[in-house]
């Protein structure tokens, strides 16, 4: 071991263990104190700033500082000079298949399926497994994968996707289940861009579904919540007039559960538009995969030389894009909680 390192790091160790504490401890003796200070009138409306402030210049300094340089950015060339437009015109140009218009089409793909299936999994397995002797055990398993990486999951899916050319063993779990239980050729799922219904590209749809996997368990737990919430006297009134099940949950779950499912609903839109690591670990944007995030990153750190102008073009239509879904979600967040 190199011992001249590690005293040299010595001086970095006592500041992050001593210092960082003496300093917040400082920061809260030393406001408390000048609050105290102040006329009794004027604390209550002076203390909560106090608080608040270290949290507004860290997301002032890491969040809105980036994001205003970003726009502004946006706006020049690689040499700093003003261009209007002209970053958003090359990426919006060549409709439908240049530019970004394959990286829109995809996030399109990922707002209404990934959403749509992540919601109905989500609540059917709430009500299946709603008050079931099994049910903390079940609801473990299917939330599980909200514990692994992103990373982690594309391997596993690799290898559920794998393929053999046809004639050979099957080693992809789906792929094996097509050509031994339908007697199907293997197919390239990750690769495949055959529109299923005319709607979606396959391999599209497999990203998807392996997103999906992973965050299925977000919308459970907080579906099984809501489904919890709602008072077991209406539901047995319902019994008792003679309401099957289906017509239970269609005139009384559904429609108690709505506001949480529009909240969880509008927060896997953002996720599905800022979706990236799937994409960048799975496929990296080839075979027509390429999504908002992902052309930005690409733009950025895979393109020579870096183009800073178009990736800023590329985060500000991704900004402009997650902005009202955002507000939208605020404002649902907050009538929920005004029901309570």
């Amino acid at each position: 071991m190199d011992f001249s390192v590690l005293l040299t790091d010595i001086p970095t160790l006592v500041v992050v263990v001593v210092g960082v504490p003496a300093v917040l401890a400082a920061y809260i003796v030393g406001g408390e104190y000048l609050v105290r200070q102040l006329p009794d009138k004027a604390r209550p409306s002076v203390r909560p700033w106090i608080w608040v402030a270290p949290a507004l210049v860290l997301v002032t300094g890491f969040l809105v500082a980036p994001a205003v340089g970003t726009i502004a950015q946006s706006f020049q060339d690689q040499h700093g000079n003003f261009v209007g437009l002209q970053n958003f015109s090359a990426q919006l140009a060549g409709f439908p298949t240049g530019g970004a218009w394959i990286a829109i089409r995809d996030n399109l793909f990922w707002l209404i399926f990934y959403t749509l299936f992540v919601l109905a999994f989500g609540l059917l397995l709430a009500v299946l497994f709603d008050r079931v002797p099994y049910e903390s055990a079940v609801k473990s398993l299917i939330f599980m994968p909200m514990a692994i990486s992103s990373v982690a999951l594309v391997v596993i899916w690799k290898f559920m996707y794998a393929y053999q050319p046809p004639g050979q063993p099957q080693t992809g779990t789906l792929n094996f289940i097509l050509n031994t239980v339908f007697h199907q050729d293997p197919r390239t799922w990750i690769q495949d861009e055959t529109a299923l219904l005319g709607l979606i590209p396959l391999n599209n749809l497999a990203l998807i579904g392996a997103a999906v996997w992973g965050i299925v368990g977000f919308s459970l737990v907080i579906l099984s919540a809501a489904l919890k919430g709602i008072p077991s006297d209406l539901l047995e009134a319902a019994r008792v007039d003679g309401a099957g099940e289906i017509t239970i949950f269609r005139r009384v779950i559904f429609p108690l559960m709505m506001p949480t499912v529009v909240v969880v609903g509008t927060t896997l839109v953002i996720f599905a538009l800022k979706a990236f690591d799937v994409v960048y670990a799975m496929t990296n944007g080839n075979y027509n995969t390429d999504v908002l995030a992902n052309r930005m990153y690409k733009l950025l750190y895979q393109h020579f030389p870096s183009d800073y102008a178009n990736a800023s073009a590329v985060a500000v239509i991704l900004l402009l894009t997650v902005i009202p879904v955002l507000i939208f979600n605020l404002r649902q967040f907050r009538a929920v909680e005004a029901r309570r």
